[in-house]
């Protein structure tokens, strides 16, 4: 459980917090996936298989976080900050972050977690080119408020 936790609570927690932009939330909704994945009792095919199921988990854990009564009603602080390392890194973030949900997901799946459009497709649940066209707007947003060099 251990070594499994310690191989996936970085892409939870990172997609989490890609879509709440809450730290605090990102960490209970990663222990919420963590115990949803530790009481699973069907095998999986495969790592990718795995990986990719954890974060289907996560997305709709955040879902469902949304549709909270609680969370409706919150004020968030946005500590993200302590996280970048240099100016550059904090720009694009904070940029990312602006971004509505739909294009951060795909930003930060292809980009930070490495799937391809086909692969996130499959697990947002829409087409691999209702994927690439989000991304591609997603990359128009982000060199329109970022400009040119510091685009992905």
């Amino acid at each position: 459980m251990e070594q499994m936790y310690e191989k996936y609570s970085d892409t939870v927690f990172r997609t989490a917090y890609s879509i709440v932009k809450n730290i605090s939330e990102a960490e209970d909704i990663t222990s919420d996936v963590f115990i949803k994945f530790f009481t699973y009792e069907k095998e999986f095919e495969n790592e990718e298989h795995e990986k990719a199921w954890l974060i289907r988990i996560t997305i709709n854990k955040c879902k469902d976080m949304f549709r909270s009564f609680r969370i409706k009603n919150r004020v968030t602080l946005d500590s993200w900050q302590a996280y970048c390392e240099t100016e550059e890194e904090s720009a694009v973030f904070d940029a990312v972050m602006k971004l509505p949900e739909k294009y951060r997901i795909v930003i930060h799946l292809f980009y930070f977690e490495g799937y391809s459009t086909d692969e996130i497709a499959e697990m947002i649940k829409v087409r691999g080119q209702t994927v690439r066209t989000r991304l591609s707007r997603a990359r128009n947003m982000l060199k329109k408020s970022l400009g040119e060099e510091l685009c992905l």
